[in-house]
């Protein structure tokens, strides 16, 4: 009995010779913990939501201290002027930090589509 629970005491305090079949049982153990557990367990954790970025925007300095954004026409979804602004923000912000936009304008190629839009934005503001 008294050898019984050396070998429990020793499994607590973790005094167990390493390379020792009681040592090798205590990391079995925990790795069976770790890798076993979460199928039988909820632990709640997922991977943080990341919303997708916008797949083409062309950044350029602008005479002024501000900056000129050309962004894909296909990454804005808004068919209003405040929705198309909201969109903008939207794609910009990730790259640059939060941006006044002052003006945008809608870009067309020789058969009237879409392509861009080029978004003019003045420099930084704290909120």
């Amino acid at each position: 009995m008294k050898k019984m629970w050396e070998t429990i005491r020793g499994y607590i305090w973790w005094t167990h010779e390493r390379g020792s079949f009681h040592y090798d049982v205590m990391v079995t153990l925990i790795l069976l913990f770790i890798f076993v557990t979460p199928h039988f367990l909820n632990y709640k954790d997922k991977p943080a939501e990341r919303s997708p970025r916008a797949k083409s925007v062309l950044v350029m300095p602008d005479g002024d201290s501000g900056l000129i954004f050309r962004v894909d026409a296909r990454d804005v979804k808004g068919s209003t002027p405040e929705e198309t602004q909201a969109d903008l923000q939207r794609i910009i912000e990730p790259i640059s930090g939060y941006v006044k936009i002052k003006r945008w304008a809608p870009e067309q190629d020789s058969k009237g589509n879409l392509v861009d839009i080029m978004c003019g934005c003045g420099g930084k503001r704290t909120r």
